[in-house]
């Protein structure tokens, strides 16, 4: 690598930081970053790290793939070596069978909500893709009981230790945000897409996991407007509200050549 590319990186990366920062400061506001920084200091805030068995909410959102849902999200998510689980399922009003699968499941720490109607997003095929999916995530943000929440897109899969090693790390670390690489399938095997830093391009919702205090930030369904997928224009606004974030350096989630939400959106 010559000196202009070992320049030229360093001052791409400040230069996409100073952006969002000064996007989710509009987003945000001062008074609402400066609540949240007082609340991670909070007794019941750093009493989560304590706990001697957290609860951990896993949100699901679903669309019309009943059958992909139960085999690999639910079936993941109940997989678990970690059992204080809160798993919950929303459908961004599903017209197949998945209500009907869904009230199959018998594991009783497994909830399921079909929306009544579809989210408000936009006609634009490219602007619609940035955006579906985020009103049954924001529908999950308020049924979560977790001490700490993570999500799944619905036709991916969990390793069968992931809750367990990342609630050991956010207790080892105090971590208020933790996130962590994943596999994907390529056309003939399968890769690691690593998270170098908590950046656009790195990061995803299924590889991220968080503590309660910030369900509150939820979704943006008009996050277009800066051409920016949901998952990344929420997890950008995580990231200036202060959070202790810290690595995993493992992959912990393996996600499917299907596509996700925002793929299945029509």
């Amino acid at each position: 690598m010559n000196l202009i590319d070992r320049v030229n990186g360093p001052l791409a990366i400040a230069r996409a930081r100073f952006r969002d920062d000064w996007r989710s400061l509009k987003d945000v506001g001062v008074l609402d970053a400066l609540r949240f920084r007082r609340l991670r200091r909070s007794a019941e805030h750093q009493a989560v790290f304590d706990k001697p068995e957290p609860m951990v909410t896993i949100c699901i959102a679903t669309y019309n793939k009943g059958e992909l849902l139960l085999k690999r999200a639910v079936a993941s998510s109940i997989a678990q070596t970690y059992r204080n689980l809160d798993i919950v399922v929303v459908g961004d009003h599903c017209t197949d069978n998945t209500e009907a699968l869904m009230r199959e499941v018998e594991d009783p720490r497994v909830r399921f909500v079909n929306l009544p109607e579809r989210g408000n997003y936009p006609d634009d095929p490219r602007l619609r893709w940035l955006v579906a999916g985020n009103a049954p995530f924001n529908a999950m943000l308020k049924m979560a009981r977790g001490d700490f929440i993570t999500h799944l897109d619905h036709d991916d899969e969990y390793t069968p230790d992931r809750i367990e090693k990342l609630v050991a790390f956010a207790q080892q670390e105090r971590a208020d945000v933790i996130y962590h690489s994943f596999f994907y399938e390529g056309e003939t095997q399968w890769y690691v897409h690593e998270a170098r830093r908590f950046g656009y391009g790195f990061v995803t919702s299924s590889g991220i996991f968080y503590h309660r205090s910030y369900a509150a930030v939820e979704a943006d369904m008009h996050c277009y407007r800066y051409g920016e997928a949901g998952d990344w224009n929420r997890a950008r606004r995580l990231r200036f509200l202060g959070p202790r974030i810290r690595r995993y350096p493992e992959p912990l989630t393996k996600h499917y050549a299907e596509g996700t939400m925002r793929d299945d959106a029509s």
